[in-house]
This record gives C-alpha cells, structure tokens and sequence, in this order.
C-alpha cells in the first residue's frame, strides 16, 4: 500500500511539478515564511518511493557482496578482466552480486555474475548526462537520489571489493570505511583490488592519518589483494573468523561478529534499523568549553 500511494503521489506531482536540471535538491526557503515550500514537502513522496522500491526489490536477493569501480575501465583492461573473474567465482560460490549498473568495472561485475548463472543487481543511477545501463542484470533498480543508492550498496551487501576508479569509488570505499570505523555497521569485509594502485593510499593513511585522526588498527579494516580468488577467499573465510575488530575492549563488546555460528555474513545485528545500521545513543550536550574526542563512536 505505502508502495503505490509513495510511487503514485510522487510521480504524478514530478508530472504536474517537473525539476530542472537547474533547480536545487532542496529548495532554499524563504526566512519569512512559516511554512517549508510546498515542492519540498512533495519531495519526500519521492524519497520514501524509491526507499520502499529499493527494500522490496533487494530483500530476497540473499548474501551479496557489492563491487564498486570505475565506469571508465575498458573490456580490455587487467581490472576489467579480473572484476569480471571475481563476480564469477563469488555467483559459483553463492553470493549475488551488486554494482552501480553502468559501464567499466560495473559492466564487469554484472557480466561475471550473470554469465556464471547469479544474481546480478544493478543499482543505476540517473545522471544529466545521457549513459547507458548495463545489460548483464538480473535485478535492475533506477534512483534519482544518490544517498537512497548508497544505503542499497550496504544494506544488503555483507562484502564490498573496490577496484581502481575515480571520486565516485573512493567515496563508497571511505563511506563503508567509516560506517564500520564508528560501528554504525558489522565489519563486514572491505577488499581492495590493485596493491600498485592502492598501496599509495594505505602509506598517505599510515603516515598522515596514524595515530593522531584515526587509531592504529584502523588501517586493518580493509585488505588490499591481487587476484580474484584471493578476494573470493577472503570474503568467504570472513563467514567463520573476525575480520576486525577495534582494540578498545568495551568497544570490541559493540562489534560481536565473527562467531562461527553466526559470522560477520549473517549481520543479524546491522538489521537493527531499516538502513542497516546499529541504533546508537544522543550526543549529551556538554555545558564544557571544549569537549574532547572519544573513540571510534564520536566524529
């Protein structure tokens, strides 16, 4: 029910109110008036329909591991070959597979999946540009919003493999990154694919970041691999052992994967809430000057 009535009150009032390529996510709002724009209170129809589309869609699909890269790497590129190679062998090992649906490395990912006979979602994303969707999906979902996409890549993905690519796969890769460094989510595996690409990263994070912004262990929560089946390995080792942990004791206690009986992949915890984080608690405001930084939970 909440599906039609979102998707029908969003699309006829995008029918009757159509958005500019020019016109803010957000309406600016007048100080004087009293009430929000009457678009922004529209737009929240939309929202929650592609939320509710994207939670319907995605529920069944199962384990999952979501692979992120450049949209720019060509059929005939090393990683393009290998993206395809790892989504086989984790479609022949059980996992389906998530990408952004486009060309490059998520062309690659789809392809690897739906050719070994997987699952292969493809989560697009609507861009000025004109693009093209990929034709290896099994599953296919469109967003306007790119933060809806994002919350599709974790909910439902019990791994993430990075390979080389530009702003768009550093921000999902420091996005997972954080959402295990605060808790917020199980320490599910992070993979990244091309030690020469990624290894000037992992010495820029050791050297400027260690130990005064982020703590030693951090570094730990993601690996940096060479080959396919070593990324499959991996992925599937991490449903029996811990993948990380915080050394903090009493944060450790948060964390509580990585039993063999229920491992880090059934993320029975990151279900708590409807996005696919753990509840967490208020900030308390402080009467103090200056607060300190505690661990990992504060940002």
């Amino acid at each position: 029910m909440i599906h039609s009535v979102g998707w029908a009150s969003a699309r006829h009032h995008h029918e009757r109110f159509p958005m500019s390529q020019k016109e803010p996510m957000l309406s600016s709002t007048n100080p004087t008036d009293s009430q929000p724009p009457v678009q922004d209170c529209w737009r929240v129809f939309r929202i929650m329909a592609e939320f509710v589309e994207g939670f319907e869609t995605m529920a069944p699909v199962g384990k999952a591991v979501s692979i992120f890269g450049s949209a720019r790497t060509p059929p005939h590129d090393p990683f393009y070959q290998a993206a395809e190679k790892t989504a086989a062998l984790l479609a022949k090992s059980g996992y389906a597979v998530i990408t952004g649906g486009g060309p490059g490395i998520m062309e690659a990912g789809n392809k690897g999946a739906f050719e070994a006979g997987g699952q292969s979602c493809g989560l697009n994303i609507t861009l000025p540009q004109e693009q093209e969707a990929n034709r290896y999906q099994t599953i296919s979902l469109d967003f306007h919003y790119f933060y809806v996409r994002k919350v599709m890549f974790v909910k439902y993905a019990s791994a993430f493999i990075c390979f080389p690519g530009g702003f768009g796969t550093l921000d999902e890769f420091f996005e997972t990154l954080t959402l295990i460094q605060t808790l917020k989510i199980e320490a599910f595996p992070i993979i990244l694919y091309g030690g020469k690409f990624w290894s000037g990263l992992l010495a820029w994070m050791k050297d400027n970041l260690r130990p005064n912004f982020i703590d030693p262990e951090d570094v730990d929560i993601f690996r940096i691999v060479d080959s396919p089946q070593e990324a499959v390995d991996l992925i599937k080792r991490s449903e029996f052992e811990r993948w990380w942990r915080p050394l903090d004791e009493d944060l450790t206690k948060l964390t509580g994967n990585g039993v063999a009986t229920e491992g880090p992949i059934a993320g029975a915890k990151s279900t708590h809430t409807g996005e696919g984080t753990r509840y967490g608690r208020r900030p308390k405001r402080s009467e103090k000057r200056h607060i300190s930084g505690k661990r990992k939970p504060v940002q």
